[in-house]
């Protein structure tokens, strides 16, 4: 169904506003997949917080203009669907290779992220970012690491001292016995 004017220009604002405040997006060609097999795909994303737009590319092109992903506009071609990640830098990737593994027909092309546009290869890659509470928690065990070696360091000379005593009462034990 084709838009006229007014909603093509909704449509470039909407996009553009997302991809303003967007940290990553996947761009996937979708020919082939059956229109209840794209609403399963939108209704995954809504889940995850990711959003999810059927854009056509000259559309596409205009919205991410004076945005990080700009550079991807020469290199949308061919029927794609557009995935941007908001919160989480690779739920949109994660998305996209979940959803991709159980339907052959969904083929990423390009990944984008910070800036940066990336080969379809590094989906695996960008899929396997920690979320913001993983990367928290891993932050937090690295922050943890030194003030618990530390402490161990103080309780080893108390706690070899309680071991030799105890060995030495043990021995002393077994020879009275």
């Amino acid at each position: 169904m084709s838009l006229n004017i007014e909603q093509k220009k909704v449509l470039v604002a909407e996009v553009h506003e997302v991809a303003r405040s967007a940290q990553s997006v996947v761009a996937a060609e979708y020919r082939g997949l059956t229109v209840t097999q794209l609403t399963v795909l939108r209704a995954k994303a809504r889940e995850a917080g990711v959003y999810v737009r059927v854009v056509k590319n000259t559309l596409a092109r205009k919205a991410v203009e004076g945005t990080s992903f700009e550079p991807i506009g020469s290199q949308l071609k061919g029927p794609l669907i557009l995935v941007f990640s908001k919160n989480d830098p690779g739920a949109a990737a994660r998305l996209v290779k979940d959803f991709a593994k159980t339907n052959d027909k969904l083929v990423v092309t390009l990944v984008s992220l910070g800036g940066a546009v990336l080969s379809a290869k590094s989906i695996e890659a960008v899929a396997s970012l920690p979320t913001r509470e993983q990367a928290l928690s891993m932050l937090l065990g690295t922050m943890k690491a030194p003030i618990e070696k530390f402490v161990r360091t103080l309780a080893a000379p108390h706690t070899k001292l309680v071991r030799t005593v105890d060995a030495v009462r043990d021995q002393k034990q077994g020879a009275a016995a």
